[in-house]
């Protein structure tokens, strides 16, 4: 068998292993509505995802002063848990996950959702030890500061030209650029493959089967 080429694969969450785009979107759009900001187009509310939450918020919501950030998030939970049950794994994830635990990569995440989020997704639609650790935005630096690659490299010993950063939007593959790490986007997520582009990652792939064919050719 061909060696590997990268020991860690880290993955961003929203829009690249689950399907939450759109309802992240349509969230942060409620919450700036309730709070009375202008409301964001659903092209603003979708590039902030991955960023962390307060970050994100501000960005989507110039025009909401800091001091109602606690309520704008808030109302963004809110929405978010009303829309969770129409969110799941892209198809053909589990099976692509499997097959790269075979070949024995250590396989994290790294999200800009908080702490609590990602346990309360993980333990919803039960992947328990498929994942071997784990860095949010709420436990270190928020996208698209390197710290949170940095963090996991660490923590599993891997060198930067070992690791992967695979992800759907600009701040993921700008943070495995500045981490010294490859990158794949994916553009069936928050972030046209355009804009991937530009941060050099080693390929845009437009749907999960392409990106399983990739990392068991090229990972």
């Amino acid at each position: 068998m061909r060696p590997r080429r990268y020991d860690l694969i880290a993955f961003d969450w929203d829009g690249t292993l689950y399907d939450s785009t759109a309802a992240i979107a349509q969230a942060i759009q409620a919450a700036v509505g309730d709070v009375g900001g202008t409301v964001p187009s659903h092209a603003s509310a979708s590039y902030v995802i991955g960023l962390g939450l307060t970050q994100a918020l501000a960005h989507a919501a110039p025009d909401v002063p800091p001091s109602r950030y606690p309520e704008l998030a808030s109302r963004y939970q809110h929405h978010y848990r009303r829309l969770a049950n129409e969110v799941s794994l892209f198809a053909g994830v589990l099976p692509m996950l499997a097959d790269l635990r075979r070949r024995h990569h250590w396989l994290v995440v790294a999200t800009g959702k908080s702490r609590r989020g990602l346990d309360e997704t993980l333990a919803h639609i039960d992947l328990a030890g498929v994942f071997d650790g784990s860095r949010t935005a709420d436990e270190t630096a928020g996208k698209p500061h390197p710290l949170m690659l940095h963090e996991l490299m660490r923590e599993f010993g891997a060198e930067p030209e070992r690791t992967l950063m695979i992800g759907d939007t600009t701040h993921d593959v700008q943070m495995a650029q500045a981490a010294g790490c490859d990158s794949v986007g994916v553009s069936y997520g928050a972030h046209a493959d355009h804009a991937l582009l530009a941060y050099s990652p080693r390929v845009v792939v437009h749907s999960v089967a392409e990106l399983h064919h990739w990392l068991l050719d090229q990972a």
